[in-house]
């Protein structure tokens, strides 16, 4: 669910992607899952065709897709490498995609999470200082939408990213759009983790009026420290959870 629905969240489609696209989403999964490891030797041109049943040129054009992302080093000569992934480019779109089809990597998701601590509470400070009236309405509308669907998980976090995109928006910088598929990211991971249970979705809601509020009233100070708890209790439900995994998993 989560990797089809960052794709339609951001935007883009999946149903009719090219082969070498297919099969670069394939291999990619496999390195961000690491069932492929970093500086791994991929199998040859050959083997790789043989192995998806498709052409040499098909493979040729998904190696190179991924190369162009960080993910793989072609060497002449010395055959097709996994890249470390300090090279990755994981703010790409597709990488990002691929990490919800992945086991949830805790320190990718701490980084993700502290990169919307930077980020959303100084964008709910400029949405409310800056944005439209009709932007501020698509706000209290996504945040509507989260209360209406609180009991189904999938509809409830489509609303939630919706209520994030139209925060963002509402601050009328272009430059922040490339932040949406982050928060997509974190939203959808934190969601698979913390809100298994529907009922979880109701203990997020007052963090989320709260921002709603101050931004409908231009409370630009109001907006920013409300999006900024919202976040910290974020964070602390993950804590929380990664707290009993790890505790459970030394049992």
């Amino acid at each position: 669910m989560s990797e089809s629905l960052f794709y339609k969240l951001h935007g883009s489609t999946t149903t009719k992607a090219s082969f070498s696209s297919q099969i670069a989403r394939e291999i990619g999964r496999d390195i961000v899952s690491a069932v492929l490891a970093e500086g791994s030797v991929m199998p040859d041109e050959g083997a790789l065709a043989a192995q998806y049943d498709v052409s040499r040129t098909v493979i040729r054009d998904a190696v190179k897709l991924l190369s162009t992302k960080g993910l793989l080093d072609v060497r002449r000569g010395n055959g097709t490498h996994v890249r470390a992934r300090s090279n990755w480019e994981l703010l790409d779109h597709d990488v990002l995609a691929w990490h919800q089809s992945a086991p949830v990597n805790p320190q990718f998701l701490k980084e993700l999470l502290q990169l919307r601590l930077m980020v959303e509470p100084a964008g709910a400070y400029y949405a409310a200082e800056l944005g439209s009236d009709e932007s501020h309405r698509e706000i209290a509308r996504a945040f509507s939408a989260m209360q209406t669907e609180q009991g189904d998980i999938e509809r409830f976090v489509t609303a939630d990213a919706l209520y994030h995109r139209a925060i963002l928006r509402s601050t009328n910088n272009t430059l922040l759009r490339p932040m949406e598929g982050v928060i997509y990211s974190a939203l959808l991971i934190s969601i698979r983790l913390t809100n298994t249970d529907p009922r979880e979705n109701e203990l997020s809601l007052p963090f989320h009026q709260a921002v709603s509020d101050a931004i409908q009233a231009r409370d630009s100070c109001g907006a920013e420290q409300s999006m900024r708890l919202m976040l910290i209790d974020t964070q602390n439900r993950l804590s929380k959870y990664m707290s009993d995994t790890h505790g459970q998993s030394n049992t």
